[in-house]
């Protein structure tokens, strides 16, 4: 049977090479977008399989409406892709509350809600996937991108957590990391950037610059990785985590080495922390 998919932030980048690839597998995919006009070559190309959905993932009530309204139309929700989001670079000291609670919003409480609207459906069925997009930036940091890295670590905890407990329901979770890709996230315009200050021009600054420097020059290729996710979809015993791109693995090899090198360096002085006896 082919699959019904639901995937946010679907006219751009990740969401709309996902949406091509589920599509050319011959599945159904609701694909929801602030701006739907960006997907209407799409819905005429294929008017029996993309319907195109605003929504706006900030919008709680909005939500909990779509994940009921495509299970009532199609019967069913097979695979949840809560991608839709966008960059911010800023130091800390940068960043206000009201940025950070805008971004949160955006990655963590909107996935969040539209997860826990899909699930009733899925679970029902006892069949589903959910899919996060992260970014290899849920699990490492480093200087000019906290803000965006705390929101995409949230979303990864939350699903690691989620993975466990809906596993015995026949559900799923695969959360994707992906490096640098062409996807026009640093782009014109793209990347929202906090005030400067000049105490960190020389630990933001080359990000700030660095990132819109290197848009359309990205060494990923998102039709694979949309292609790559597909595949791990239908594994039998898929990752809980997939990182995608050679800088993501890269990276992350890194950061898994010197993780385990301080936790080494450190280790008695951990283990010293017990009661005594």
């Amino acid at each position: 049977m082919n699959k019904v998919w639901l995937i946010t932030g679907a006219s751009s980048g990740f969401g709309r090479a996902l949406t091509e690839a589920a599509v050319a597998a011959g599945d159904i995919v609701v694909a929801a977008a602030r701006r739907t006009a960006l997907l209407d070559d799409l819905v005429a190309a294929h008017p029996d399989q993309v319907e195109a959905l605003p929504l706006d993932v900030t919008d709680l009530t909005a939500v909990r409406a779509a994940a009921d309204g495509v299970a009532a139309r199609h019967g069913r929700i097979d695979v949840l892709v809560n991608n839709a989001g966008r960059g911010m670079v800023g130091a800390v000291e940068e960043t206000s509350d009201a940025e950070l609670r805008d971004l949160m919003d955006l990655h963590f409480f909107g996935p969040a809600a539209l997860t826990r609207a899909v699930l009733p459906h899925m679970r029902r069925r006892g069949s589903g996937a959910v899919v996060q997009l992260t970014s290899m930036g849920g699990r490492f940091a480093f200087a000019g991108v906290g803000a965006y890295c705390a929101t995409k670590f949230a979303l990864e905890g939350l699903s690691e957590a989620l993975a466990a407990e809906v596993a015995p329901h026949g559900i799923r979770v695969l959360i994707v990391e992906p490096g640098a890709f062409r996807t026009g996230f640093a782009g014109a315009g793209a990347l929202r950037t906090a005030p400067v200050l000049d105490a960190y021009a020389d630990t933001v600054g080359p990000v700030r610059s660095g990132l819109p420097g290197g848009s359309g020059r990205e060494p990923g290729d998102p039709a694979r990785a949309a292609a790559a996710v597909l595949t791990a979809l239908d594994a039998d015993a898929p990752p809980l985590r997939l990182p995608l791109g050679n800088d993501a693995a890269d990276a992350l090899t890194g950061h898994l080495d010197r993780a385990r090198a301080e936790l080494r360096t450190w280790e008695a002085l951990t283990r010293s922390t017990d009661f005594a006896g």
